[in-house]
C-alpha cells in the first residue's frame, strides 16, 4: 500500500544523528531524530523538542569543559572532598535513573554537501514544531521536497497513514577519545541508519481551542521518528510525528494465576495502548506561511 509512497518520501526525509556521554562514563550513546524538507531552498521541519536538545549542546559541552579544567587544577590533598564539591557545583550526579549528559554532538545526514554549513531554526510558540533553515549551501543532498495534503477532509477516522523516520540507530562512526576526554565523529564505522516506516489508522483528531491541530494514530511513533512525515498512499504529507501517548487499557492483572507447561505462576501486568500523536499539516503550513517559507501542496 505504501511501497511507492515510502520511496518518494525517502527522497526528502533525513536523519539527525546524535552522540552523547553521561557523567562518569566512557560509553558513547547514539541517538537519532528525523526531519523532512519542504522546498528546494534548504528549509526543513522537525520537532521543537529535537531542536531544544540541539540548542543545549554548546551549554552542555562548555559546562563540562569548565568542570574538567577546574578538576585538573585540584591538587593531591583533599582530592576526594574537592571533587565532590566540584560535582555538586556543576550538578553532576551518578544516577542510573536520571543520568547527567556531559557531552553532546549532532550531525545532519544526507542533507547538505558542505559539512560546516550554517543553519538556524524557528520554533513554533505553542506546538512541537520547528523550522530548520540551512544557509549558504551549494549542493543539497536531498532529492525532492514534501507535498502537503491540500484537502484536510481526507484525514478522517479510519484512514490508514504511514510515518517514516530513523529509529533504532545503527550508525557507529564515533568513539570516545581518552587522550582528550571527548566524544568524536570518525571516518570509520557505519555512517547510516536504516529508515523505518510504521503504519497506523487515524483514530482521533487532536483539538486545541476549537481547532484541529493534531492527529492520533493507532500505533506508536517510535523513538527516532520524531520530526518524520506522516503521509498517505499517494505520498502526500498530512502531518509530522511528534510524540507517543500511553492509554491505560484497564485490563490489569495482579498476582494472577497462570498455568504454563503444567505449572502455576503468578503474573502482574498493566497493559497500555501506545498511540502516536502527530502535528497536523495545517499547523505546519500555517507556520511556514507566517515565516515566509515556500511549501508545496498536492497537485
Amino acid at each position: 500500500m505504501f511501497v511507492k509512497a515510502i520511496e518518494e518520501v525517502s527522497n526528502y526525509t533525513r536523519p539527525i544523528h546524535f552522540i552523547s556521554r553521561n557523567y562518569n562514563e566512557t560509553i558513547v550513546r547514539p541517538g537519532s531524530a528525523t526531519l523532512f524538507f519542504v522546498n528546494e531552498f534548504g528549509c526543513a521541519v522537525t520537532c521543537k523538542h529535537v531542536v531544544d536538545l540541539i540548542s543545549k549542546r554548546d551549554a552542555i559541552n562548555l559546562n563540562y569543559n569548565n568542570f574538567r579544567n577546574e578538576k585538573a587544577a585540584i591538587g593531591i590533598y583533599n582530592h576526594i572532598q574537592q571533587i565532590k564539591e566540584l560535582e555538586s557545583k556543576y550538578k553532576y550526579v551518578v544516577n542510573e535513573d536520571n543520568p547527567t549528559i556531559i557531552q553532546l554532538k549532532e550531525t545532519f545526514v544526507g542533507c547538505i554537501a558542505e559539512p560546516l554549513v550554517r543553519y538556524k531554526w524557528i520554533n513554533h510558540p505553542k506546538y512541537d514544531l520547528s523550522i530548520i533553515i540551512f544557509e549558504d549551501f551549494n549542493q543539497p543532498l536531498y532529492k525532492s521536497y514534501a507535498r502537503f495534503v491540500k484537502d484536510n477532509t481526507t484525514l478522517q477516522q479510519g484512514k490508514f497513514l504511514c510515518r517514516l523516520g530513523y529509529p533504532f540507530p545503527e550508525f557507529s562512526n564515533f568513539n570516545y577519545n581518552s587522550e582528550i576526554d571527548d566524544i568524536e565523529w570518525t571516518t570509520t564505522g557505519i555512517k547510516e541508519t536504516p529508515r523505518f516506516p510504521i503504519e497506523g489508522m487515524l483514530t482521533r483528531h487532536l483539538g486545541d481551542e476549537g481547532k484541529i491541530v493534531g492527529l492520533e494514530l493507532s500505533t506508536p511513533g517510535l523513538r527516532g521518528q520524531s520530526g518524520g512525515p506522516l503521509f498517505n498512499e499517494k505520498a502526500n504529507v498530512g502531518g509530522m510525528q511528534s510524540s507517543t501517548n500511553h492509554l491505560h487499557l484497564g485490563f490489569d492483572m495482579k498476582n494472577h494465576n497462570y498455568n504454563i507447561n503444567g505449572a502455576s505462576i503468578k503474573i502482574n501486568n498493566q497493559p497500555f495502548l501506545h498511540v502516536g500523536h502527530c502535528i497536523h499539516a495545517d499547523v505546519i503550513k500555517d507556520f511556514l506561511k507566517e515565516n515566509g517559507i515556500k511549501y508545496y501542496e498536492e497537485e
